[in-house]
């Protein structure tokens, strides 16, 4: 009543017939338990010409730069991002929307936490993109993701029950069979929006914890092959353009063709280190909408 109705503590008290101190006391009591959160955004528009410069060097549809105050702390950098990829969802689900949503990112986990549930559906379905299955703990976080950004948004949540990596091609063919797991690669086809996380060359902490990272035997291998990061752990070069290699092969989920048909692909990324992954993702259309930190948006315009 008071912070999605927007009635004054004095009106709740008379409707519900219990006292103006009790009214203050509980608004305080769901602060406690995190049933309320408040979040902090930076207004937007304060970058609004660096946005403009990026979305025209690269071709992006919009760019959202989110204040970290020069902060380069990367859990700083996440909890800003995070509010402001939150904001941004918030204002642009209009409803009957299918998203397809990344396992294994911290700021797509970043992103969830933060946003605050729609009054109405604003989304059909959240699709998970790449395998959820893998070390217990990393899992659950997983799950997460699909699972609250499908409550958050009123929608269904469909999710791929399998590792994001297997140990071969050929056991990524008996899982892509599955009748468990073919129905979800195939609502993979009809996504209106993508919402993803770019790596670096080097495996994220949640990537790694998952038991899904490649093998450090295999880091030459996609070094010498020009890899610099990856969108849904399909790589790609300096240029944004894929690389196909038998690691390739052995990842379950969304495959970049069906990717770069997403109407809508947003990449929430940010801090120095990932800086050259973020401007090759661009120039290879692999997004068409970024949301990124300060540094890395001045980075971009070097």
């Amino acid at each position: 009543m008071y912070h999605e109705r927007g009635m004054r503590q004095p009106q709740i008290a008379k409707q519900l017939h219990i006292s103006q101190p009790r009214v203050s006391r509980l608004l305080k009591r769901a602060v406690d338990l995190g049933i309320v959160r408040t979040t902090v955004i930076a207004p937007r528009g304060v970058y609004a010409e660096l946005e403009e410069q990026i979305e025209q060097a690269y071709g992006l549809t919009e760019v959202i730069v989110a204040d970290t105050d020069d902060h380069a702390d990367e859990g700083h950098v996440m909890r800003a991002l995070g509010s402001a990829a939150a904001v941004y969802l918030e204002t642009t689900l209009m409803g009957g929307e299918r998203i397809g949503v990344s396992s294994w990112s911290s700021t797509i986990l970043a992103t969830v936490e933060a946003m605050h549930p729609r009054p109405t559906p604003v989304a059909d379905q959240v699709v998970q993109m790449l395998g959820g299955v893998g070390n217990v703990t990393a899992q659950t976080q997983a799950t997460r993701i699909t699972g609250r950004l499908a409550a958050l948004t009123g929608a269904q949540a469909v999710y791929l029950p399998a590792p994001g990596l297997l140990a071969s091609g050929d056991m990524r063919q008996m899982f892509v069979t599955d009748p468990n797991i073919e129905p979800v690669l195939r609502a993979c086809d009809d996504l209106t929006m993508a919402l993803v996380g770019v790596g670096s060359i080097e495996p994220s902490p949640l990537l790694r914890e998952s038991g899904n990272a490649f093998a450090e035997s295999e880091l030459p291998g996609l070094r010498s092959a020009g890899a610099v990061g990856d969108v849904c752990m399909r790589f790609f070069d300096a240029s944004g353009v894929h690389i196909e290699s038998a690691f390739d092969e052995r990842v379950l989920g969304i495959d970049p063709a069906t990717l770069m048909r997403v109407p809508r692909r947003v990449a929430v990324a940010g801090g120095l280190r990932k800086s050259n992954a973020i401007r090759a993702a661009v120039r290879g259309g692999w997004v068409n909408v970024l949301i990124t930190d300060l540094q890395v948006a001045r980075s971009l315009l070097d």
